[in-house]
């Protein structure tokens, strides 16, 4: 398994190998993940076996920095052969990322069979690269064929963590373990794994208007790096209808407590929002490569199933839009409903019934 980078890379690859442990508890499995990144701490805390490539994505602004990437990357090459002929997998599964190029890439070189895991609605780079001679593309949207074969695509949906899916907790439960009001109007806001600058500075900027709504609170993720400013910026507005983290361990039960979530668009949100039926305001972030949040976002937002908020207008239009929404009953039952329709169930499952076949296919 390699790839990672953000949760978004590394909790469906997760999914993946826990459902592959799960049908063949003889099955070994390696995770190959980029030096100093997320995956080199989250997946030893799920019980896997990582080694880190030393490569790193390229410097658009700054060209002349690329001298470095290209010597990483070559290095990286080098490694992930040495890799493939101590561990002899009999597939590669890649789910984007920096390390899951040159991994990826090694492997078909070696005729190791590959499956690429695209959660996107705009293909990303490295999958792109690999397409051609991959085996299977387990997709999340429809409408790919513009980024890969199309022989070669399955539509599975993304894998999410099976814990959010199996929480057997009321509302009311849930946010008596967050730690809130169990009946007020709940918000839950998550900026990712890294959390989100433009929507901290919203909520920052928006905290005087917050608590003036008395029957709403806030459960806001900050992220670790803007723990700090968020922290203090709370402690001095006074407002006593905000509960603040750096970053939340129980998902579950968050995403329980919440009548209406805010969060970006990546593409693992997303997957989690459609299969919890949850209503949502996306603020996509401009961030990423070809913008690829704005059109996930827009996938949604086009069938009335989550509300965008661009992030240029986050600044004027966040706190306005999440309070006024929470309160409107109606909205939030049809963003509830409509995001529900959109989702694809028992993706981990589909992506290793196709890992199952080509392993069969080569035997």
């Amino acid at each position: 398994m390699s790839g990672g980078g953000t949760g978004g890379h590394i909790f469906p690859a997760l999914s993946i190998a826990n459902e592959v442990q799960h049908r063949h508890p003889e099955a070994r499995i390696l995770f190959v993940g980029a030096e100093g990144r997320m995956e080199m701490e989250k997946v030893p805390a799920a019980g896997y076996n990582i080694i880190g490539l030393p490569v790193s994505g390229f410097d658009r602004k700054h060209l002349l920095r690329n001298f470095k990437v290209l010597s990483r990357l070559f290095k990286s090459m080098g490694l992930a052969k040495k890799i493939l002929v101590d561990f002899k997998p009999d597939i590669a599964i890649g789910v984007g990322g920096y390390a899951s190029g040159p991994m990826l890439k090694a492997a078909q070189k070696q005729g190791i069979p590959t499956l690429l895991q695209e959660q996107n609605s705009y293909a990303g780079v490295t999958n792109k690269l690999l397409a051609a001679k991959a085996d299977c593309i387990c997709v999340a949207y429809e409408g790919m064929e513009r980024f890969f074969p199309q022989e070669k695509i399955v539509l599975t949906g993304n894998p999410v963590r099976r814990n959010l899916l199996e929480c057997g907790a009321s509302p009311e439960q849930a946010r008596q373990a967050m730690g809130v009001d169990p009946n007020k109007k709940t918000i839950l806001i998550i900026g990712g794994s890294l959390g989100a600058r433009t929507i901290n500075n919203a909520i920052i900027d928006g905290l005087s208007k917050i608590g003036e709504a008395y029957n709403v609170q806030v459960i806001w993720q900050t992220g670790k790096i803007y723990d700090q400013q968020c922290r203090e910026a709370l402690d001095a507005s006074g407002v006593k209808n905000v509960t603040q983290m750096p970053f939340i361990s129980n998902m579950d039960m968050a995403y329980r407590a919440a009548d209406l979530v805010v969060s970006r668009a990546g593409a693992s949100s997303i997957s989690e929002l459609q299969l919890l039926g949850k209503p949502a305001i996306l603020v996509p972030s401009p961030n990423v490569a070809e913008d690829h949040q704005t059109k996930n976002a827009l996938a949604l937002a086009n069938r009335d199933a989550a509300i965008m908020v661009r992030d240029a207008d986050a600044a004027s239009q966040l706190v306005e839009t999440m309070l006024k929404t929470v309160e409107d009953d109606a909205k939030i039952v049809a963003l509830g409903d409509n995001v529900s329709k959109m989702a694809l169930r028992n993706a981990a499952e589909r992506i290793v019934d196709e890992v199952d076949k080509i392993i069969a296919s080569k035997d």
